[in-house]
């Protein structure tokens, strides 16, 4: 039977939105430890983010390529409990801290075996993200990679990149993923997420497990 599919939204940057999205019914949010990016927060901001936040949301920080000490500094002054590494770390590395981690698979990047490869140095990864690869900027693209790329049989399977209301409620209906991530699809400017549009999201998802669940319903009939 095909269980409720969870929802992320990354790259949350204020304290408002965070409620909004947690209000909503997302199960976690993404906070960005990257400073090239549009959506990165500092530390003051960050720990603002969670201390508001009520219980059973999952505080994902994100990193890509960081330094040990840049990522044990996040966890001593933010209350996160689970870090998401988006760069080429090895699994040494993600391991090292103790918490649940996911690890991106860059989609249109990596070709089947690579993909495979990076999924198995990972054994011990909560979950894998695919996302979009963009030779510029990392996450957070807009862009939809090809689907078929996607392996819903690989633990944690979450689908990222360029995901809207628009189109997750097909990808859950096709790919019926462990999880969902969106963040520039319920943007209402690059960094700026417009709750009305998380809202819409989550409501898409909701159908869309709806519909899952009732053509299995009666596939068992």
């Amino acid at each position: 039977m095909h269980q409720r599919t969870r929802i992320k939204v990354c790259g949350i940057t204020d304290c408002e939105t965070a409620l909004a999205a947690a209000d909503a019914g997302v199960d976690a949010i993404g906070l960005v430890f990257y400073p090239k990016s549009v959506r990165y927060v500092d530390l003051q901001m960050a720990a603002d983010i969670t201390a508001v936040l009520p219980p059973f949301v999952t505080v994902v920080a994100l990193f890509v390529d960081p330094d040990e000490s840049a990522v044990r500094q996040v966890i001593n002054s933010v209350g996160i409990t689970c870090l998401q590494f988006h760069g080429d770390e090895p699994a040494e590395f993600a391991e090292q801290f103790g918490l649940p981690y996911l690890a991106a698979v860059r989609a249109g990047q990596l070709d089947p075996k690579q993909r495979a490869r990076r999924i198995s140095k990972h054994g011990r990864a909560a979950g894998f993200l695919y996302d979009s690869f963009d030779p510029v900027t990392v996450g957070g693209t807009g862009h939809v990679f090809d689907w078929s790329q996607f392996d819903r049989q690989v633990k944690g399977a979450i689908l990222a990149g360029g995901l809207t209301v628009n189109n997750v409620a097909d990808a859950i209906r096709l790919l019926r993923p462990w999880a969902v991530d969106v963040s520039s699809g319920v943007e209402s400017a690059p960094g700026k997420k417009c709750p009305q549009l998380i809202q819409r999201f989550i409501e898409e998802c909701r159908t869309a497990d709806d519909c899952v669940r009732s053509s299995a319903a009666n596939t068992l009939k």
